[in-house]
């Protein structure tokens, strides 16, 4: 009488020399260690290859000092070819579907013969410092498109929701070719600006019966939207997606007229099942068409330079400052002190800021 065998019962495999094979590991060991340089890096973006592209956004994205010089030379010659997108920010709470939703819109524009980048934002955690990166696996069908890009990053310590080189990164992509930029990003925190002033289209995702219609009058969040797309509005939830569409359509004519003399649109979409898609592009074709006939889509992105310039004054002095040995020592003596209560914060601060070596 034979023994039926558990399906919990360890099978023989192979063993590992069956599944690898030694020159090959060394070769791509050998392949991953060697930097390419800058000039092919760039010659490869301008061609719209996606693996130089991703391992120059690396580069854009590392914190070891060793890398900036390459990262700033890349970016200086991408930018020529730059600014030939349309920038599309993109936010909502979680569970809002703001995965779900653009790679329903990614794919609506990948059919009008557009190449779409997608720079997807995850939360890092404040205690382990990690993010899960998972956006790829939320967007099955974009991820295989041969017009799509989505590149995942860490928000890191960056407040508005985007991550630390998010701009820089947008450059990179548009020398790529990727002529419809868009930003996920983890969702309404601290401050929108960030991202507001990296895009020319702002979109607010919404759901409807989640009881934050009111509630989202009061939020400076609207103010900023360009457009408010109430997603789900599917099934059951359809009568409520209407009545939501009513009271933002109200909430939207109480603010003042946008410098952009553009007035905020409220439209239904289902994402799940690819309903209104195609009207929401529609409504930011309408706001491009607009903003560019009154010269406002120029001068917003002249003013979001200037932004920009000064957000990466202010990344640089921190930079120099915390990298400074002086810096470093005199640092971890000042938090010692504190611990003792013998200095206060504001008086270490002066300190340190009043080293000669950092003046």
């Amino acid at each position: 009488m034979s023994k039926n065998k558990s399906a919990l019962s360890e099978q023989e495999g192979v063993t590992s020399t069956e599944m690898t094979n030694a020159d090959a590991v060394l070769k791509i060991k050998a392949k991953r260690k060697l930097q390419r340089t800058t000039h092919d890096l760039v010659s490869a973006i301008l061609t719209g290859n996606i693996t130089a592209l991703s391992q120059a956004i690396t580069l854009v994205e590392s914190k070891n000092p060793k890398h900036t010089d390459q990262a700033n030379a890349i970016i200086k010659a991408c930018l020529p070819h730059a600014n030939t997108s349309v920038r599309i920010g993109i936010t909502g709470v979680p569970g809002v579907g703001k995965s779900t939703f653009i790679e329903a819109f990614g794919t609506h524009l990948t059919t009008l013969n557009k190449k779409v980048a997608v720079l997807a934002v995850d939360p890092s955690s404040s205690i382990t410092k990690g993010s899960i990166l998972g956006d790829k696996t939320r967007m099955e069908e974009l991820v295989k498109n041969s017009n799509a890009f989505i590149r995942p990053s860490a928000s890191g310590t960056s407040l508005g929701g985007v991550a630390r080189k998010t701009r820089e990164t947008i450059i990179l992509c548009e020398a790529a070719g990727f002529d419809t930029i868009i930003i996920e990003t983890v969702g309404v925190g601290q401050s929108e600006t960030a991202v507001h002033s990296m895009v020319d289209f702002f979109l607010l995702l919404k759901l409807a019966g989640a009881g934050d219609e009111l509630q989202g009058i009061k939020r400076g969040i609207i103010e900023m939207a360009d457009a408010i797309a109430i997603n789900k509005a599917d099934g059951d939830n359809v009568k409520h997606a209407k009545l939501a569409k009513v009271e933002f359509n109200r909430a939207l004519h109480m603010y003042p007229i946008k410098d952009s003399d553009w007035q905020p649109k409220v439209t239904l979409c289902s994402a799940l099942k690819n309903d209104g898609i195609d009207a929401i592009w529609d409504v930011i074709l309408d706001y491009i068409t607009l903003t560019k006939q009154n010269n406002y889509f120029y001068t917003k992105r002249t003013e979001q330079n200037k932004f920009w310039l000064l957000q990466t004054i202010e990344e640089q002095l921190k930079s120099v400052f915390f990298n400074n040995p002086e810096i470093k020592l005199e640092l971890n003596k000042q938090l010692a002190l504190i611990e003792a209560n013998k200095t206060t914060p504001f008086a270490a601060a002066d300190y340190l800021l009043g080293l000669n070596s950092v003046r």
